[in-house]
């Protein structure tokens, strides 16, 4: 009894060591992460952003290999989103690059809690320009359609599943939205389930296409379970292009009910708490940080 007591005691102090180099290690690699993370947004050279984007990639790879690492935050890192799933399965980090052509293209992981096991990690590629109806395709994490997601919540039930709020860069003319669906089977991630109801047809996603000038609201309220949205127009029936698409000041929502998302138009915002937009969107967002900062972007 005494050896093992002395055993448990003179082992504390290694633990708490391997522990605390952990953590250091995870500093150094956040550090890392930071600095690449602003020249892969802030370099007005393609070339230079997509090698940036590139070390990004492997250096977050080698940090997620660190055991511990599922719980490390990696707050720093502004110019990334991570969100966490609420029953800490797993957690996704996403993020984009700005193209020559003033496109977007996304890359992300998916994390899984292994916290006494081997990383598993899943890469997110993007697959958006071979996706020809988004709204009604299942996809995998290898066809992905990207997005940098901003919110995340729990549907339980037989068969849980999540839904994801994401801001999806378009073109020079257009910003997307995404209401993604996401499920885990056999320990796979699949995106796309057919959950959204209503407004004509039921969909596995819902893709919201607007002008790049104008800001869209897209928020979930947990204390409602709605997802509540603007109602996007052409502002003359000659321009019916997306490019001139924004809001006109009414809203529509997404209501859970029996573990689907049934539509509901023009609703009235008056009398739903905590509907006021605090989203940015996460490009703008990450340039408000690095103006505070004093960053150059362009």
């Amino acid at each position: 009894m005494f050896k093992h007591l002395l055993f448990f005691v003179l082992l504390l102090p290694a633990v708490a060591f391997s522990q605390q180099k952990q953590r250091n290690d995870l500093l150094v690699y956040q550090d890392s992460l930071k600095n690449l993370g602003k020249r892969m947004i802030n370099s007005e050279d393609d070339l230079q952003r997509k090698t940036a984007n590139y070390n990004f990639i492997k250096t977050l790879t080698t940090a997620l290999k660190t055991p511990g690492s599922f719980n490390f935050k990696f707050d720093s890192v502004k110019t990334i989103s991570i969100v966490n799933a609420p029953d800490a399965r797993f957690r996704i980090f996403s993020w984009h690059v700005m193209n020559e052509d003033g496109s977007y293209r996304f890359y992300g992981a998916i994390q899984m809690n292994n916290a006494n096991g081997p990383l598993l990690l899943k890469p997110l590629v993007d697959y958006s320009p071979f996706i020809a109806s988004p709204e009604d395709t299942i996809t995998n994490n290898t066809h992905w359609y990207g997005a940098q997601y901003y919110n995340i919540t729990i549907i339980n039930g037989a068969k849980p599943y999540y839904v994801l709020l994401g801001w999806k860069g378009n073109t020079v003319k257009t910003t997307k939205k995404v209401i993604e669906s996401l499920s885990v089977r056999d320990g796979e991630p699949v995106f796309g389930i057919p959950v959204f109801t209503g407004n004509g047809k039921t969909r596995s996603r819902v893709v919201f296409e607007y002008s790049r000038q104008v800001s869209m609201l897209l928020k979930y309220l947990p204390e409602q379970q709605t997802i509540v949205f603007d109602n996007l127009v052409a502002p003359a029936k000659n321009m019916p292009s997306k490019e001139f698409f924004g809001p006109d000041l009414t809203y529509n929502a997404y209501k859970l009910k029996n573990g689907l998302w049934q539509y509901q138009e023009n609703i009235d915002m008056r009398n739903i708490t905590g509907a006021n937009d605090d989203l940015i969107d996460p490009k703008k967002q990450a340039r408000d940080d690095r103006n505070a900062a004093g960053a150059k972007h362009p």
